[in-house]
């Protein structure tokens, strides 16, 4: 940025003063793993829901100390025939997201079959000899706790580590390359960002952040109390 300073002297003269300075602060784009984060969060007691994603973005750029250039937030998006509440309940959140200036990035569920599992549960059933009466009972009591289908997010790591190399590197788009995930299988793609010239940092909530995340690159564990401070404030 630069100031152009006119000083007026005697005589009607006139001279001008320039100061100039650079902004040290890297533009980063910030990737958020929203099913990693959301597990993790939950198992701190902490409802996802709950937290206030432009007061966390502002913290996370306060921490690493970069300007925010874009926030990218990838997840999975469940079907309405999961139920209405859960349905309607993700859609809001994505648009809220979408409020803040955010990239919402989403996928379907997977739907796939349970039937290796049930296979290996029967199994263990059948060597366990139940009597005529009880093994029926036992067997459709495991099929019912397991479900003969299962829905699980897919391609949702790939999409994100795809998007990572391409905007940082391919497109050039920016400085720094923030992850929020705790996952160990990002570690590549940060290599190759990093082994690039640019920056990389990851953070997450202390459960389920990888230990080989925090050893090879820049980190930040987000503590409870920290997260409890990034609450919504109409939560009470």
């Amino acid at each position: 940025m630069t100031l152009l300073f006119t000083k007026r002297g005697m005589l009607g003269s006139t001279s001008s003063i320039i100061i100039s300075w650079r902004n040290d602060k890297s533009d980063a784009i910030i990737f958020i793993d929203g099913n990693n984060f959301y597990h993790n969060s939950r198992s701190m007691g902490i409802k996802p829901g709950s937290i206030d994603f432009d007061k966390l973005i502002n913290f996370i750029c306060l921490e690493f100390k970069c300007n925010r250039k874009q926030v990218r937030y990838y997840n999975s998006e469940p079907d309405i025939s999961d139920g209405t509440k859960k349905y309607y309940g993700a859609q809001k959140f994505f648009s809220e997201l979408k409020k803040l200036g955010f990239i919402v990035q989403t996928r379907k569920l997977q739907k796939q079959s349970n039937e290796k599992e049930i296979n290996a549960r029967i199994k263990v059933i059948d060597d366990e000899e139940y009597c005529p009466i009880c093994r029926p009972l036992v067997e459709n009591a495991c099929i019912q706790c397991v479900g003969r289908f299962s829905k699980k997010e897919k391609g949702i790591d790939v999409w994100i580590a795809i998007d990572m190399l391409n905007l940082c590197l391919l497109r050039n788009e920016c400085d720094m390359c923030i992850l929020v995930s705790g996952d160990g299988d990002f570690v590549p793609a940060l290599d190759i960002i990093k082994g690039s010239g640019k920056e990389v940092a990851s953070t997450s909530v202390y459960h389920g952040y990888s230990n080989l995340l925090r050893e090879k690159h820049r980190f930040k564990t987000i503590t409870e109390q920290e997260l409890e401070g990034l609450l919504k404030q109409d939560r009470f």
